[in-house]
């Protein structure tokens, strides 16, 4: 069988696709030197820092122009790939390899620069162990630790270009490593003898070819850090396990003509350990000292020039300076750099702050290491005395706004009863972060039990099977920043989501207690599932269908011609036993961590078939990132499905690209028809009603529904104030439904502003928010009780077909692996099904005429397209003439409102921009703050 995208597979180090950790033993030299011993190591070093070996090519040999002054444009992903390989074969001091491939087959090559001694394989192999071993100070005792901090150097790592059209800080890293690996100063001498330098100049190759924030499948990279749904980031974790680092730069562009490094904005995530942020705060003051040569600047160096504790925090744990502070101990660190400079202006920047950074982690490499094996002792203390890390803010004017709560975590159970295979990627995705993870071999008590969802429990019983997750560990500090219920934010600032919890992305059952346990239990070591019992010959296998993993091996047995019948009762999946060897099903089953059970001959149940699936790429849906590119991956590279483009013009003109499908999915944008007219929406309320299946996502997936007079949903104004920042909502479950099959009656969804729909009068409301005092949500939200009784997901008849409408995002970067399995449920629905949980309901379809009539009675809230992701800026009432006063001189389509005594303006933003993508958002926050207007809240 093809293997995709996907697959979860526990990976040893040392042994990850592309990269070569090196395996041989013992050192036979001294590894560091201290700063002041640069000179005496080193006798024949230069105190001309333009003295270079002539054997290392240059860049400006090697391209035909200087890196930074005088660059005349950026250089191409060949060009980096050249000139990696060209450094690593001239330069004594530098090991090259490659991470992986990206999406279009691309290499993200790699260097590891240092002094000649260090990067020998048996040196090289030594220091990364080393470095490994502060990781876990229950072997490495301090006294071992503190020889490592004495003699042997720290990890810096320098990542360019994670955005692929950021270009310079991918240049600029070209140019580092030039220095590092030819400079003869003594100033390069003391970096190399005090550190190992890690460089990797673009970690988005194919976003740089194509000028694009995204990669191939149309995903922000630096959203996917704790998923690693991408081959891109998950080579890259893979050899930061390798190559621990304690300094990760991640360099950037951004709008306008400054650079920021930190100190960050706030919020901060609590559980960052005092000293990675101690050092990016340094770090940062040593930046602004070496700020260096600034044309963009007018050639001086003045605080106009860069700026700090705005726009860029250090919370949600999908960062490439989060994940590297909060899973590896790092000073994590994001650099932003303005496009509107000129090349030479953006690389020399660039490379001045990377410079300024590896000469401070060299001047304190004793003091970091040192600190940075305290930063596992005090993680293996805090989770043995099950004591969270307080909040804190960063930003001189800021105040802790909502502070951790008193309790106490020693133990997190992931439940095995149910979405078992959704259970065991999340085991794995710990295990892939160097988590211990444990399965209970028989039943434990825990007195005081803390139910995800907001409950709590006396002396309930965790079962046989449940996996353990104990605080007390080195990654203590990573479990909770991803397995939390709530992640605490200290301030209402928000760059992007508010929650991440994994258990409730998954819907898994999961359990905290601050009880101190000892359960009987064995560590996990591989991933399990596979075939638990085989069948006789003549007999059948069954699954439940009841994950995102499940639904994955559902596809995969589709695509091999595997005939499956699912019980539209149970949702379980049977397949004759003889339709598939038994070493390919346990293989494929164990991979995606399903269990499959023998049996006898195969039940009735209803034939699955593969869906033909289109994928609607109209007005407003952009095809290159977001929901088109989180459904392109999800159907196309994880579940095999050949996704065919359905355009605007195909509905229209009723085209067989449109007609001949089963299934057309429409995915979120910011047009509420897709350009769709009268006649098109007629097309597709005909199309459905013989027998397709619509499936609507978000914004323009229902309000494109509703426009075609497929639901009888109308949307709810939203009050104002209202706010929901990506946060996870308990919601109700009507099993009865084909779209629910699976689920429990309870469960978990995870909402991001998304529009709030009235429930249907003619379908069923599959999926709702409890209206009573079951309600309950994590994360930030501000008047969330208006979601309450609202629809998140509604099965609509129409005629002999259905349609089936997510209020939210289920695909959300691909790792809401609760709304994964909902649109698998949604692409198997099983032509010509009555909906059971709820009366059918056939109507005629209406001609163009009784469209446009029924569109005009229907109210919908005003500006909807402006609503797809707008900026919102909350004040104190009082401060509003002032805030509107600022706000008018950069935009004059701002709305105004007023509530609570605060005031809330909305500045539209119908192209979805990022904050740090945006043309004035930064400039306008800046501006209120040094115009005396207190910031409530951002929402960007």
């Amino acid at each position: 069988m093809p293997s995709r995208t996907g697959r979860c597979a526990r990976r040893p180090l040392g042994k990850m696709a592309g990269v070569a950790v090196l395996a041989l033993t013992a050192l036979v030299v001294p590894l560091g030197a201290t700063p002041a011993d640069a000179a005496r190591n080193h006798p024949k070093c230069s105190t001309d820092p333009a003295a270079h070996l002539t054997t290392v090519p240059s860049p400006e040999r090697f391209f035909g122009f200087p890196l930074g002054k005088g660059q005349p444009r950026v250089v191409t992903n060949d060009e980096i790939r050249g000139y990696v390989t060209a450094i690593g074969k001239a330069s004594g001091r530098v090991v090259t390899g490659t991470m992986a491939r990206g999406v279009s087959g691309q290499e993200l090559p790699y260097a590891i620069v240092s002094s000649e001694r260090h990067v020998k394989p048996r040196q090289l192999k030594k220091i990364a162990e080393r470095i490994r071993a502060l990781r876990d100070p229950r072997s490495a005792k301090p006294r071992e630790a503190a020889a490592t901090a004495g003699d042997t150097p720290a990890i810096v790592w320098i990542a360019g270009n994670v955005h692929g059209g950021e270009k310079s800080g991918a240049d600029a890293a070209l140019k580092t490593l030039y220095e590092l690996a030819a400079g003869l100063s003594c100033d390069v001498a003391r970096r190399n003898d005090n550190l190992v330098t890690v460089i990797v100049p673009t970690q988005n190759p194919d976003g740089r070819d194509a000028g694009r924030r995204q990669n191939d499948y149309g995903f922000d990279l630096n959203r996917d850090w704790f998923a690693r749904t991408q081959p891109e980031t998950d080579a890259k974790i893979e050899l930061l396990r390798a190559y621990p680092p304690q300094v990760f730069v991640d360099a950037h562009e951004m709008g306008g003509r400054q650079y920021f490094f930190p100190p960050n904005a706030d919020p901060i995530h609590h559980e960052i350990a005092d000293q990675p942020v101690n050092w990016i705060n340094r770090i940062g003051a040593a930046n602004a000292t070496g700020f260096g040569y600034n044309g963009a600047c007018g050639g001086t160096v003045t605080t106009e020039c860069y700026f700090n504790y705005a726009t860029y925090d250090l919370f949600y744990m999908g960062y490439g300076d989060t994940v590297p502070a909060a899973g590896f101990g790092a000073a994590g660190m994001t650099y932003e750099k303005g496009s509107a400079s000129a090349d030479e202006d953006r690389v020399q920047q660039q490379f001045n702050t990377q410079w300024a950074t590896t000469g401070w982690a060299a001047d304190n490499k004793r003091e970091v290491l040192d600190g940075y094996y305290k930063v596992w002792q005090t993680a293996l203390a805090e989770g043995a005395e099950g004591r969270l890390q307080p909040n804190e803010v960063v930003q001189p004017a800021n105040t802790v706004q909502f502070p951790v709560p008193d309790v106490r975590v020693r133990s997190y159970f992931l439940l095995p009863g149910r979405q078992i295979g959704d259970v065991r990627r999340l085991v794995e995705r710990l295990r892939d972060m160097d988590v211990e993870v444990y399965r209970l071999k028989k039943p434990l008590k825990v007195p005081n039990a803390r139910l995800f969802g907001g409950r709590t429990a006396a002396n309930f019983t965790v079962p046989e099977g449940a996996y353990w997750i104990p605080m007390a560990q080195p990654q203590k500090h990573w479990i909770q920043a991803t397995l939390a219920e709530d992640p605490y934010v200290p301030f209402p600032y928000f760059y992007d989501v508010s929650s991440w919890s994994n258990p409730l992305l998954a819907g898994v059952d999961a359990v905290s207690t601050g009880d101190a346990l000892s359960p009987k239990a064995d560590r996990v070591e591989r991933i399990e599932g596979g075939i638990a019992s085989a069948a006789p010959a003549k007999g059948s296998y069954v699954y439940p269908l009841d994950s995102a993993a499940a639904a994955e091996l559902t596809f995969e047995l589709l695509a091999a011609g595997v005939p499956l019948s699912r019980d539209l009762d149970t949702g379980v999946v049977t397949l004759p036993a003889k339709a598939i060897g038994t070493g390919t099903l346990d293989k494929l089953a164990r991979s995606l961590g399903v269990t499959v059970d023998g049996r006898g001959p195969a039940p009735s149940g209803t034939a699955l078939r593969t869906p033909d699936v289109g994928l609607f790429a109209g007005t407003g849906v952009s095809t290159t990132s977001g929901s088109y590119g989180e459904a392109r991956y999800v159907l196309g590279a994880r579940w095999g499905l050949d996704v065919k483009p359905v355009t605007t013009a195909d509905v229209n003109d009723n085209t067989p690209a449109f007609t001949g499908r089963t299934v057309l999915m429409v995915p979120d944008g910011s047009s509420s028809t897709g350009g769709l007219t009268a006649q098109g929406q007629a097309n597709l309320k005909a199309w459905v009603s013989a027998g397709g299946t619509y499936v609507g996502l978000r914004n323009e997936g229902t309000r494109v529904a509703r426009s075609a007079g497929l639901t009888s949903t109308t949307e709810r104004t939203k009050p104002t104030g209202y706010q929901v920042i990506g946060s996870h909502f308990r919601v109700d479950v009507a099993t009865g439904s084909p779209a629910a099959l699976g689920r429990p009656a309870e469960d978990f969804q995870f909402n991001n502003g998304d529009p709030i729909l009235n429930p249907s009068q003619t379908g069923t409301n599959v999926v709702t928010y409890p209206s009573g005092d079951t309600f309950w949500s994590n994360g930030y939200t501000v008047n969330s009780g208006t979601l309450k009784g609202s629809a998140a997901l509604v099965d609509e008849p129409v005629g002999d077909g259905h349609a089936l409408l997510f209020a939210y995002n289920p695909l959300f970067r691909a790792y809401n692996e609760n709304g994964i399995h909902l649109v698998a449920n949604a692409l198997l629905y099983p032509a010509g099904t009555a909906n059971t949980a709820a009366p059918r309901q056939r109507t005629a379809t209406p001609g163009p005429d009784a469209l446009r009539a029924e569109a005009a009675r229907a109210p919908e809230p005003e500006n909807l397209g402006s609503e797809w992701r707008p900026i919102t800026i909350e004040v104190a009432q009082a401060d509003l003439a002032k805030a509107q006063a600022r706000v008018s001189a950069y935009t004059g389509t701002a709305r105004t409102a007023t509530a609570g005594g605060s005031a809330y303006l909305t500045i539209p933003n119908p192209g979805g921009l990022a904050a740090d993508e945006h043309p004035f958002l930064r400039e306008l926050i800046h501006d209120l703050r040094e115009n005396g207007v207190p910031l409530r809240s951002v929402v960007a």
